[in-house]
């Protein structure tokens, strides 16, 4: 490891010839302005909407290995349909990693900057996958005393995410809701938002297992989406919450469609009389994920008072302010170690993120499969 004045970073590369290459690439640290520190950073996680970034939808069936064990470089084939997509992307080299945690080695002249120094703090901004990083006093989040960096590196994506969601449910007038995909690490911290709060959540998985690691936690109502049951059992954890709004993060086939069926159903069953046009309750799925990269297909069974639309963290930050954002940050500092802590499956260096069998368990994206990158580690 180095002074701090450089150091590696890993970079994701898409050419115009269709492919994509991963390298790690040497580079300098940024002096810190006034009101900058430079982050020796020891933990980032490696979350879907990272991967969207790092590999996306490249062919990695097709990736080989060339460079050396310091210095890996991965080359995978880009489907022709998916270059059509990326095309503001060709040809740049781009840092990755959105979210980390690590010990502040250098300050600006700022006071604010100058008290951070030699503390253990959580960081947004990108370009985390990095050995050193250069980041303003208001991107980074001083950890409270006895929290490592693994402790704080998932500190804003899926805590924020989570909190999000309740808040969007509560600010559109839903009493309830409903996820998908819900055993994942950001859907059991929002079950214990949940449980906290009072609020009524159906969780959506897709295994006995998924089921199972919800319960344990205290989950109360858990549908299987591959159960024959699967529309009744949804339906009537629908009439026990009440939940009229969901977030969906496989986006493709038929789930939000069978979400909205199912509230419906719900809908009608305590409806006063009967309407051609469907009941009048609202319902509404936001997709904010695409484990499922096919077409949404949407059966309309379900009457005309709803929605189907996307939900993204950072636009819904952007609309609530800083004041709100504030409040935010400050509930999962005070929960990290409890309703926001992470668990990680592996924690590997810069170089073990680029071994084509550690690619192929994190890039499933599997319950359960939490990758966490420790730059620092040699």
């Amino acid at each position: 490891m180095s002074d701090g004045r450089s150091g590696l970073q890993l970079r994701s590369l898409l050419r115009k010839s269709g492919e994509l290459e991963l390298s790690l690439v040497s580079i300098p640290t940024p002096e810190p302005g006034d009101d900058e520190v430079v982050v020796r950073v020891e933990a980032s996680p490696i979350n879907p909407s990272d991967l969207g970034l790092l590999i996306g939808p490249a062919d990695m069936s097709t990736a080989t290995v060339s460079g050396s064990a310091d210095a890996p470089v991965i080359t995978a084939k880009m489907p022709d349909t998916a270059m059509r997509m990326m095309a503001a992307r060709l040809d740049q080299s781009l840092p990755v990693g959105n979210e980390g945690a690590g010990v502040v080695i250098r300050a600006g002249a700022s006071d604010a900057a100058k008290a951070l120094t030699g503390k253990t703090v959580s960081m947004i901004g990108g370009a985390m996958y990095t050995q050193y990083r250069t980041i303003k006093v208001r991107d980074v989040m001083e950890l409270p005393e006895g929290t490592t960096p693994a402790d704080g590196a998932s500190w804003f994506v899926n805590p924020l995410t989570a909190l999000g969601m309740t808040e969007t449910m509560r600010r559109e007038s839903h009493k309830a809701l409903v996820h998908t995909a819900a055993a994942s690490n950001l859907g059991q911290m929002l079950n214990k938002i949940c449980i906290k709060d009072g609020i009524g959540l159906v969780n959506i998985v897709r295994s006995k297992e998924q089921a199972d690691i919800l319960h344990k936690i205290g989950a109360k109502h858990v549908v299987d989406s591959t159960a024959p049951a699967f529309m009744d059992d949804l339906t009537n954890a629908l009439v026990e919450t009440g939940a009229t709004i969901a977030f969906d993060a496989i986006g493709g086939g038929k789930l939000a469609s069978q979400i909205l069926t199912a509230m419906e159903i719900a809908a009608n069953k305590t409806a006063k009389e009967y309407s051609r046009y469907g009941s009048n309750v609202y319902k509404q799925v936001y997709i904010y994920g695409s484990l499922d990269n096919r077409p949404t297909e949407l059966t309309r069974a379900f009457g005309l008072t709803w929605g189907v639309g996307g939900w993204l963290l950072t636009p819904f930050l952007q609309k609530i302010g800083p004041a709100e954002i504030g409040r935010l940050r400050q509930r999962v500092a005070s929960e990290l170690k409890t309703t926001f802590a992470s668990h990680y499956t592996k924690v590997v260096s810069l170089q073990e993120t680029l071994q084509l069998a550690n690619i192929a368990v994190y890039n499933k994206r599997s319950t359960g499969e939490k990758f966490l990158i420790n730059p620092s580690k040699v």
